[in-house]
C-alpha cells in the first residue's frame, strides 16, 4: 500500500508548489521528482562515486558530464564511411552530452528501456526496485521522464521515437509521453507478437505480446508511413501500357466499391460503349477525371459485353513502396536468441548472455519507413546493440548512409541464472557490434563476412561544475572528444600543447586550449587550404574575435567552454 503524505508539515512554498505542478501536469500525475528529500525515501545517493540522477543545478558542486575516447577499440573499415558511436556509461550522462553534440540531428530513437517488472530489471539510483517499493512507478516514471526529456531535444522537426515496453508500465509510460511529446504527437501503439505459444502457467490470459509506442517530435512532419513492397506482391504487376518506362508494369482492380454507400462516390461513368453506369466507387468523381487524364483507368470488356472499370496500380508508384497499416508485428522473440548464438557461437545451455534481446528483423522492419539512407539513429538502451546490427545490415542492403550513435552502462548481468557473468557493454554490445562490423565465424564454423562501417567507442567522465579559471580549463581539456564528435572531425592533423587540428570530408576543426597559442594556431591554418571551425579557450562568450579578422573568411569562431556551459546550463535549469 503506497504511504500518504503528511501534508501538515510542509511549508506555504512547498505547498504552492504541489498544487501548481498538479494543475500543469497531464493527468494529474505527480511522480515525486521534486518532493524535499525529508517528505520521501531520498531517490540519490550523495556519496556516490558519480552523480546518479541528479547534476549540478540540482546538487551543488557535482560534476558536469563530458566523453573520453578509449582508443583502443575504435574500429575503422573504410574512411569513406560515417562513423558510428559506442559510449559507455550512464544513459543519462551520455544523453546530456549528446544535447550539446547532436541537438535536433538524430532522426530516430529506438529503446528498450527496463520493464520494471519488480525481479531485479530495474536499478535506480545503484539499488534494485523490488515489488513491494511503495515508489516503484514513481521512480521508475522519475527514471524515465529525465531521459526522455532529453532524447526530445536530439529529434530532428520530423524525429520519431520508438519504445518498447510491456503491461507493467505500458499505461504510465504513455501518460509520460503525452506529456513530454503532446497527445498531438502520438503516432501509434503498435502490438509486437513475440511468440506463438506459451502460458502453461498463465493464471488468466496467455501472455504472447509486448507494446511499441510511437510519437513523433511533430507528427504534421513525418507524413505517411510507408514501406518497400514485399516480395510476394511483386508478382501482381503483370500488365504493360505505354507508361512502363517510368511506371513500371501494373496490375488491375475494379473501379466499383462495396463499402457502405457514401453519397459523394455516387456518380455515372461514361464506358467506351456510350452506356452510364451509376454506383458507388472508390473515389470521387474530381478524382475519377484527374485519373482517367493520367492514363490510370482502364476500360475492360466481359464475355457478356459489358465493360468493367478498373484503376491501374503501377510497380513504381509510391517510389515502389506501400502503406503499412498493420499495428500488430509478428517477430518470434527465438530470431533474437538464434542471432547472438550464431555471432557468439555460444555453447547449448549457455543461451541467455542477453535474454531480453530483440530480434533484428524487428528493428528493421520499425527503421525502414522512417529511417530512410542518410539519417542518424540513436538507443540509449542499446544493451546487446541489436540497433546497431540493424543499421548496418540496412545500409549493406540498400547502399545507405545511416549512422548510429548506441548508449549503454557496463552493469555485470548474469546468463539468466547461470554462472556465467558478463558486463553489458564491454562484454556483449562492443564485441557484437565489432563482429558485424569485421566479420566472424557461426556455430557451424562457417566464415560471415562483416558488413564495413566505422565505430568510436567513449566512455562518459566527469569535470566539476564550480565555475572556477581551473575547472573550467580543465573541460576545455576534457571536452576535446566532444568536439570532434559535434564536428564530425576525428582525423588528427596537427597536435601542441597549445592547440589541435582535425579533419572532416569537407572543413577543419580546430580547439585553441589557451588564448595565448592564437597566433600559433594562426599561422599552423594559413598553410592549408579549407574552412576552419574554430573553438578558442574563453573565459567568457568572447571568442577573439578580433584576432581573427584577417583571416575571418576562412574561420568560423566559437568560445569554449561557453558554448558547452550554455547546453549544460539551459538542460539542468
Amino acid at each position: 500500500m503506497a504511504r500518504k503524505i503528511n501534508y501538515d508539515e510542509w511549508s506555504k512554498e512547498e505547498l504552492i508548489k504541489e498544487l501548481r505542478r498538479i494543475k500543469e501536469t497531464t493527468y494529474g500525475l505527480v511522480w515525486h521528482r521534486d518532493l524535499p528529500e525529508e517528505k520521501i525515501d531520498i531517490l540519490i545517493n550523495p556519496d556516490a562515486r558519480t552523480p546518479n540522477e541528479m547534476f549540478p543545478n540540482e546538487m551543488a558542486g557535482k560534476p558536469f558530464p563530458v566523453l573520453k575516447e578509449v582508443k583502443s577499440k575504435a574500429i575503422e573499415s573504410d574512411k569513406s564511411k560515417l562513423v558510428n558511436l559506442l559510449i559507455e556509461g550512464d544513459n543519462y550522462h551520455s544523453l546530456a552530452v549528446l544535447n550539446f553534440t547532436h541537438r535536433e540531428t538524430v532522426d530516430l530513437i529506438y529503446i528498450d528501456p527496463p520493464y520494471n517488472t519488480g525481479n531485479k530489471d530495474f536499478i535506480y539510483n545503484d539499488k534494485f526496485v523490488d515489488k513491494e517499493d511503495s515508489f516503484r512507478h514513481s521512480k521508475w516514471l522519475s527514471f524515465m521522464e529525465k531521459r526522455l526529456k532529453l532524447s526530445k531535444n536530439l529529434l530532428t522537426k520530423n524525429g520519431v521515437i520508438f519504445i518498447s515496453i510491456d503491461d507493467n508500465e505500458q499505461a504510465p509510460l504513455r501518460m509520460l509521453c503525452d506529456e513530454i511529446f503532446g497527445t498531438e504527437n502520438f503516432v501509434a501503439q503498435l502490438i509486437w507478437k513475440k511468440k506463438y505459444t506459451g502460458g502453461k502457467h498463465a493464471g488468466q490470459y496467455v501472455d504472447l505480446h509486448e507494446y511499441i509506442l510511437v510519437y513523433a517530435k511533430n507528427r504534421e512532419e513525418i507524413g505517411d508511413v510507408m514501406m518497400d513492397r514485399p516480395d510476394q506482391e511483386k508478382g501482381k504487376f503483370t500488365e504493360v501500357d505505354e507508361y512502363v518506362k517510368t511506371r513500371g508494369k501494373y496490375y488491375i482492380r475494379p473501379l466499383k466499391s462495396n463499402l457502405e454507400e457514401r453519397r459523394t462516390l455516387v456518380y455515372p461513368i461514361k464506358t467506351p460503349d456510350g452506356k452510364e453506369v451509376i454506383t458507388q466507387w472508390l473515389v470521387g468523381e474530381d478524382t475519377f477525371e484527374n485519373l482517367v487524364k493520367d492514363g490510370r483507368i482502364e476500360f475492360r470488356k466481359k464475355r457478356n459485353g459489358e465493360y468493367q472499370i478498373h484503376k491501374k496500380y503501377y510497380e513504381n508508384d509510391g517510389e515502389g513502396k506501400v502503406k503499412v497499416p498493420s499495428l500488430i508485428l509478428e517477430f518470434p522473440n527465438t530470431e533474437a536468441k538464434a542471432e547472438l548464438k550464431e555471432i557468439f557461437n555460444i555453447e547449448e545451455g549457455r543461451d541467455n548472455v542477453f535474454y531480453t534481446v530483440k530480434p533484428v528483423n524487428l528493428i528493421k522492419y520499425l527503421l525502414k519507413p522512417f529511417a530512410l539512407k542518410d539519417v542518424t539513429v540513436l538507443d540509449f538502451f542499446a544493451g546487446s546493440g541489436t540497433t546497431g546490427q540493424a543499421v548496418l545490415e540496412l545500409n549493406k542492403e540498400d547502399g545507405g548512409h545511416r549512422n548510429f550513435i548506441l548508449c549503454t552502462n557496463d552493469e555485470e548481468i548474469d546468463s539468466n541464472g547461470n554462472a556465467i557473468k558478463h558486463r553489458i557493454c564491454s562484454d556483449v554490445c562492443y564485441p557484437r557490434i565489432k563482429k558485424v562490423i569485421s566479420g566472424y565465424k557461426n556455430q557451424k564454423g562457417e566464415k560471415v563476412d562483416g558488413l564495413g562501417g566505422n565505430l568510436k567507442y567513449y566512455k562518459t567522465d566527469f569535470v566539476e561544475a564550480e565555475p572556477t579559471d581551473k575547472n573550467k580549463r580543465k573541460l576545455v581539456k576534457e571536452s576535446t572528444d566532444m568536439l570532434c564528435i559535434l564536428e564530425n572531425a576525428f582525423e588528427l592533423v596537427q597536435e601542441t600543447k597549445e592547440f589541435k587540428i582535425f579533419k572532416n570530408t569537407d572543413k577543419y576543426l580546430g580547439v585553441i586550449f589557451y588564448d595565448e597559442a592564437i597566433d600559433d594556431y594562426k599561422k599552423a591554418i594559413k598553410k592549408i587550404d579549407g574552412h576552419f571551425n574554430t573553438y578558442v579557450f574563453s573565459m567568457n562568450d568572447d571568442p577573439h574575435t578580433k584576432k581573427f579578422a584577417d583571416i575571418k573568411d576562412s574561420v568560423t569562431l566559437c568560445a569554449i567552454p561557453e558554448v558547452i556551459l550554455k547546453v549544460y546550463r539551459e538542460i539542468f535549469k
